[in-house]
């Protein structure tokens, strides 16, 4: 089941935040802190209340029931195995971007015990739903190079790049 996050459901977005960073830690450690995370408790208290950022989780009913037979490796608690954040971001305006609203995937989430049974696909339509139903143009996210399995999956799902940020390290 997909839907809104809950402030009940932090101690859930908390573990999978710490997994997507660890994600980033390892690929680009000059840039990503180990051991952190995206946003504090408070943050997600105030983002889970802003209609503007909207979260939503994939809830899975049996996710208890696997953390049993799986070594505890399984999503704990409420059985949220992953999520998506959303930004409304909107150019109106601007001198040279055209007045459009577009929904922003701040960050996707699949808990690493749930990958491969297409929870990601699940959240990534439930959000293209989402965006359609609020006039949205169109659905954007960046992602980082050094997540190839990332970029594979947003490929699969059919985005295609939209602009490319570029580094040179001094």
């Amino acid at each position: 089941m997909i839907r809104r996050a809950t402030t009940a459901d932090i101690p859930d977005l908390d573990r999978l935040l710490y997994q997507v960073a660890e994600v980033h830690h390892r690929g680009r450690p000059d840039l990503f802190r180990g051991g952190a995370k995206k946003y504090s408790d408070e943050e997600l208290a105030a983002i889970i209340a802003d209609d503007e950022r909207p979260i939503f989780v994939y809830e899975d009913g049996d996710a208890a029931d696997r953390v049993a037979t799986d070594g505890g490796t399984g999503a704990a608690g409420g059985g949220v195995i992953g999520y998506a954040f959303c930004v409304f971001q909107r150019n109106k305006g601007s001198h040279v971007l055209t007045d459009i609203t577009t929904l922003y995937i701040d960050d996707l989430c699949v808990d690493e015990s749930a990958r491969g049974r297409h929870v990601g696909e699940a959240l990534y339509r439930h959000v293209l739903g989402f965006a359609r139903e609020h006039g949205c143009y169109n659905v954007t996210l960046n992602v980082w190079s050094c997540n190839p399995s990332a970029m594979a999956f947003y490929e699969h799902c059919g985005l295609k790049p939209q602009k490319i940020g570029m580094e040179t390290i001094l």
